[in-house]
């Protein structure tokens, strides 16, 4: 027997009772699944062990990934029956943050959009038909003889990865089945609304020497309302992809030729990149960081001391020999942080120590997962590690929360989803050290007045910390800031400072970063922004257009010459073009302001201003014109 605790009632149960009985025993109705702990279960999942257990209704936000977890499969019994059974091998199928996918290889047919509806009327047609959705365990062999049977070979390379102790399980309805650890809704009839969105390449566990299979996507939600409001901002996003806008503002290439998730920065990007590090760095001064720039390879030797070979290696690029001693390139800061600390003694009055860099790492991130700037091989971390007494970690937590949220104000971010993790069941370091942390990081989120989520157990095994989301323009949220501490690393590299008693102490470590990295930091921006980017951060703020380039071209090389002594990035398009042409190219890259020249501005030394947010500001004069640029630009409207 074994004892469920639901909703503070405790009952006993033979072992391996469905969840379903329970709930039907204790006269629980409505529910279609469970939560226990972190783990989501099914009414199909065998009861095996005292279990404390929350009901999950459709109300529940956790109800959704039952529901699309559910959809996943239905979508693959669909392909199965439109393209033949013993012709789609199905790969993996999970959710996603709004809907679910499944990566499936359709023997001698390429998916593509126009074949999306037929494959949503077949799916339509089995959630119609509402087949009760079935559950059983199998041992390995029976696992292997099965999909063999199926001639599913993904799901055999999936088996022998699982381990020999875990159980192996099988979900099906109407004679389709599939290998799956669940949770699922009871029947296919209980889903909700769906959309399948597009189709995309994926290689077979994210390997690029494996097969590339077909990545079907779809949304799902409960009520028709809410998918038809999410289909809205799909096409928004879509509309927002910074991978477009890069391409079409002539920002930045990703190029297979150079290196898959390896960014090339054009020059109008590298403007705009140059406009935020200088901010950076400026703002980090006025705050008593120290700068410093590191090497992008370092020794073996520093990493086996970081434990990066130990932990990380899988996703560290391959060393390289020098003078018989492996390199690698670096995947951290960390560990040259640490090396310019260790230094020299450092006392008590030296600290808090922040040094700060624009370190730019390199982490094999596999094809599979990359995505224009967002995920990309290699990127620059906004990095810096503050190095401090006990006593001063509540005042540099505030002061380094503060400075985040103050950074990504002035990008025009004001929606804030705050989390902090605490300590997880793998953790090292003292009792004293993860109370006084998460009790900073606590103090530092309420003082500055934001709300915040608890994720018990989430923080990682070196030491808690504060994730910062920001939300968009179009209610998408991005993860940005973390401040983490580390309880590891000052071990592993004997850090000390000599305390006021003239002995040696281990100081608290904190990583931190604002924007994560420049690069998914310019690609959130422009999607925030739809490419239109405020008028301090734009690469360019002024184009200058004279109707007849010869006529007008001398006065335009004037203009030109004053905004550019004035540090106003200019463009003159002295192009032999029709005048609206010329206009609408400004329009297209979307430069914040339109000056058009011609006889008139010539003669009275005027401008005719147009905004790209505010249209036509008629006719200004150059010193006016350069003062609302540069107050605009100073004050970061």
């Amino acid at each position: 027997m074994v004892k469920v605790r639901v909703n503070g009632k405790e009952i006993s149960v033979e072992k391996g009772t469905p969840l379903g009985e329970i709930f039907k025993s204790l006269g629980i109705d409505g529910a279609i699944g469970a939560k226990a702990g972190s783990r989501l279960i099914d009414l199909l999942t065998p009861i095996r062990e005292d279990i404390e257990i929350t009901p999950i209704y459709k109300e529940d936000p956790e109800s959704l990934e039952i529901m699309r977890h559910t959809l996943s499969h239905i979508m693959a019994q669909a392909l199965k029956e439109i393209y033949g059974y013993d012709k789609v091998h199905l790969g993996v199928g999970p959710t996603t943050e709004e809907g679910f996918y499944y990566d499936v290889e359709v023997e001698g047919h390429t998916i593509s959009s126009e074949d999306l509806p037929k494959i949503e009327e077949k799916m339509r047609e089995i959630i119609r038909k509402n087949y009760p959705i079935f559950r059983k365990e199998l041992d390995r062999e029976e696992a292997i003889r099965l999909f063999s049977e199926l001639k599913e070979k993904y799901k055999l390379d999936i088996i022998n990865r699982i381990d020999e102790k875990d159980i192996i399980s099988v979900y099906g309805q109407d004679g389709f089945t599939d290998l799956c650890r669940g949770p699922h809704v009871p029947s296919t009839g209980m889903v909700g609304e769906f959309k399948l969105t597009h189709v995309a390449g994926a290689y077979w566990m994210g390997d690029s020497s494996k097969p590339m299979l077909q990545r079907i996507y779809g949304i799902a939600f409960w009520s028709k309302e809410e998918l038809e409001e999410r289909l809205r901002l799909y096409e928004e996003a879509k509309k927002r992809d910074h991978r477009r806008l890069g391409k079409e503002l002539e920002l930045f290439l990703i190029e297979d030729e150079v290196g898959a998730g390896l960014v090339l920065w054009l020059p109008k990007g590298a403007i705009l990149r140059k406009t935020l590090e200088d901010y950076w760095k400026e703002e980090h001064i006025k705050r008593s960081y120290q700068l410093v720039y590191t090497p992008h390879v370092g020794n073996a030797k520093l990493w086996q001391t970081s434990g990066h070979l130990d932990y990380y290696r899988p996703n560290m690029f391959s060393p390289m020999e020098i003078e018989n001693e492996e390199y690698f390139v670096k995947p951290m800061n960390c560990p040259f942080h640490i090396a310019i600390y260790k230094s020299k003694v450092r006392s008590y009055k030296e600290l808090p120590l922040k040094l700060a860099e624009l370190g730019t790492v390199y982490r094999y991130e596999m094809s599979g997962v990359l995505h224009g700037l967002m995920r990309v091989r290699g990127f620059t971390q906004d990095d810096a590690h503050i190095i401090c007494t006990p006593e001063q970690v509540e005042g540099v937590i505030e002061e380094t929360l503060q400075f985040a949220i103050d950074m990504l104000r002035s990008f025009g971010f004001e929606d804030f989803k705050v989390y902090i993790s605490t300590k997880p069941e793998d953790a090292i370091g003292s009792q004293e050290q993860w109370q006084l942390a998460e009790g900073a990081l606590r103090k530092a989120v309420e003082k500055v007045g934001l709300e915040y989520e608890i994720d018990e157990g989430g923080g990682a095994f070196y030491g808690p910390k504060i994730d910062v989301k920001i939300k968009d323009a179009i209610g998408r949220l991005w993860q940005c800031s973390t401040i983490q501490f580390d309880f590891n690393l000052p071990e592993r590299f004997d850090m000390e400072y000599v305390g006021p008693d003239n002995k040696r102490h281990r100081p608290y470590m904190i990583h931190r970063a604002i924007f994560g990295s420049i690069e998914r930091f310019v690609g959130v921006l422009l999607e925030h922004y739809a490419g239109l980017l405020p008028l301090w951060l734009s690469p360019v703020q002024v184009k200058i257009i004279p109707i007849s380039p010869e006529k007008h071209g001398d006065y335009a090389r004037e203009v030109e010459g004053r905004l550019k002594e004035k540090g106003i990035r200019v463009e003159l398009d002295m192009r032999d073009e029709r005048l609206n042409a010329r206009i609408r190219d400004a329009e297209l890259q979307k430069v914040p302001y339109v000056v058009v020249l011609g006889d008139k501005e010539v003669e009275s030394k005027s401008l005719s201003v147009r905004s790209k947010k505010e249209g036509n500001l008629g006719t200004m004069s150059l010193e006016n014109f350069e003062q609302m640029l540069l107050d605009k630009i100073r004050s970061k409207q």
